[in-house]
């Protein structure tokens, strides 16, 4: 089936602003899907939504609204219910903190979980039904190599993605056979603006420009993304995270947790 009848007309991208999201965004552009671009702000929004038209003939929406706020969902609904959304990419929800959890205000934890668990699960809900009806569409969440064990200086965040994780799993369970694909993605560190930012603020590299060591490329991560649309409901990101999950198969859950602590001790850089 042709990218264009299986999963459009209009994709939903939230998180579209920068980095994975726009990346994303413009890739379903290029299939031939019109894109809603959501994401906070939108200034940094119409930028995306003028490169992707300037590539690609598809019509752009953007929405700029807080994931974090209780009514965002609502308001993704209101503003897309002319438009018939036949995939939904949710790549919103990472942390630039990095922080203890008695260190950081519980309100930022519930920011977190409202973004990447409650508003995720709420646009499934809304959107899926009308997929289903349909017997085709697509939905890719972002997760994270975080969300396979706790680890310190992201207890929220990483209990978000293994919300994610869980989530899509069960979705793919319930939807796969009614012709709506449903994808995790599970990534390892890439070079987000959000990433080099925080690498930066603790001096592990020299400029927010810069790569950091060990990052996978954006573009990497994208087009991995787009060749296992169809082999859900998990996909772990890039032969890096591939071998991790083998190795993770055999500690015990206190190993894996004393193995994200150190991973979490070396992330600290200077500034921890």
């Amino acid at each position: 089936m042709k990218f264009v009848t299986k999963y459009g007309p209009w994709a939903l991208i939230a998180g579209a602003s920068d980095g994975l999201g726009a990346a994303f965004a413009a890739g379903l552009a290029d299939r031939g899907l019109n894109v809603v671009l959501l994401a906070r702000r939108q200034a940094v929004l119409d930028q995306v939504a003028a490169e992707i038209n300037s590539r690609a003939q598809v019509e752009t929406r953007t929405l700029a609204v807080d994931l974090a706020e209780p009514a965002a969902a609502a308001a993704v609904a209101a503003a897309t219910g002319d438009l018939e959304i036949g995939f939904l990419a949710y790549c919103a929800g990472a942390d630039p903190n990095f922080k203890p959890f008695l260190a950081t205000p519980i309100e930022a934890a519930e920011a977190m979980v409202q973004r990447n668990c409650v508003v995720p699960m709420q646009l499934c809900r809304h959107f899926a039904p009308a997929m289903v009806d349909r017997g085709r569409g697509g939905i890719v969440i972002f997760g994270s190599g975080a969300g396979l064990a706790g680890g310190p200086n992201m207890v929220a965040y990483g209990a978000s993605k293994a919300f994610d994780m869980v989530f899509a799993e069960a979705l793919w369970a319930e939807l796969h056979d009614k012709g709506v694909d449903v994808l995790g993605l599970i990534l390892g560190k890439t070079n987000t603006p959000a990433l080099r930012q925080l690498e930066h603020s603790r001096g592990q590299i020299g400029s927010p420009d810069d790569m950091p060591p060990g990052a996978a490329a954006v573009d990497d991560v994208i087009a991995e993304a787009f060749e296992n649309l169809t082999n859900g409901p998990t996909w772990m990101v890039g032969e890096d995270m591939r071998a991790a999950l083998q190795m993770m198969a055999s500690l015990t859950r206190n190993q894996l947790v004393e193995l994200m602590k150190q991973a979490s001790a070396a992330a600290m850089g200077p500034a921890g």
